[in-house]
């Protein structure tokens, strides 16, 4: 598994965190697993389209083109043959950029990109393609320029987002709403319609990414890592890592960790968390 990610160019970096490449030609059959990251996606999978386990049991084809709005639990997903995936991942303030209005009520879908606007995905498939065929993105941030040159950021969210990301999301909604001069019912409103999610549920993954990259990164044990990270005890963010991972803490970790060439190596999630494999996943 190849998975690598590219940061955007300065014109577009208010609206995307990054461009990220996936290619396994030889995949193994075991279920492979995302965690939610506070970042809506537009996907390309342009290979043989991966198998989705749902949290309801079912299991379907991911969609050639789609838009991954934001996600409340664990992504399971299982390669069927070789995968090559090309995905866009958005700010945050940048998540209605496809979606518009609608954006709320898609949470935990990723409906298809055509069904959302019919014209904008095939200017992104086209570009998808053409990217993977020449080896660039240029022609994914050309479409992205055009897309982004129309759409109006809600400055005060992108606030909002910076000061829940540069806190790991240690804050009490209340307290953000008053830095930022605002009430909490029109934070929450607000937020709600720019990010795809609430700020409570917003701070909540970005407590759970920063206590995955800690756990991810040092020997430090689940209690230490979770103090660090603002929960009020061990049992708190046993909750939290069960709910948003679908995983206890020790296989996480395990996971983490652990021989990530064994089966039992969650390779993709642990990949997402760093942004990339090369040299580091067998």
């Amino acid at each position: 598994m190849d998975y690598l990610e590219h940061p955007p160019p300065d014109d577009l970096h208010r609206h995307v965190q990054c461009l990220w490449w996936l290619r396994d030609d030889a995949p193994g059959s075991g279920i492979q697993v995302i965690y939610p990251d506070g970042r809506c996606e537009l996907l390309a999978e342009l290979g043989v389209p991966m198998q989705l386990h749902g949290a309801d049991g079912q299991i379907r084809s991911d969609l050639p083109f789609c838009f991954a709005a934001q996600q409340r639990g664990p992504i399971r997903l299982q390669a069927v043959g070789p995968v090559l995936c090309i995905g866009i991942r958005l700010q945050p303030a940048a998540s209605a950029l496809v979606a518009g209005i609608r954006l709320p009520g898609l949470r935990d879908q990723a409906p298809d990109l055509h069904a959302l606007d019919a014209a904008f995905a095939g200017t992104f498939s086209a570009a998808a393609r053409a990217s993977a065929a020449n080896g660039t993105a240029e022609p994914l941030w050309q479409a992205l320029r055009e897309r982004c040159a129309g759409f109006a950021l809600d400055e005060r969210m992108e606030q909002a987002v910076a000061q829940l990301d540069a806190l790991e999301g240690d804050l009490r909604i209340a307290e953000l709403a008053r830095r930022l001069g605002m009430s909490l019912r029109a934070l929450q409103s607000r937020f709600l319609a720019a990010v795809g999610m609430t700020p409570k549920e917003y701070a909540r993954v970005c407590r759970l990414q920063a206590m995955l990259r800690t756990l991810d990164a040092e020997a430090t044990r689940i209690a230490t890592a979770a103090a660090r990270h603002g929960y009020t005890d061990q049992a708190h963010a046993t909750h939290d890592l069960v709910r948003w991972t679908g995983m206890t803490p020790g296989r996480l970790v395990h996971a983490l960790r652990g021989d990530r060439g064994s089966e039992a190596a969650l390779q993709l999630a642990t990949a997402f968390v760093r942004g990339s494999s090369a040299g580091r996943l067998r």
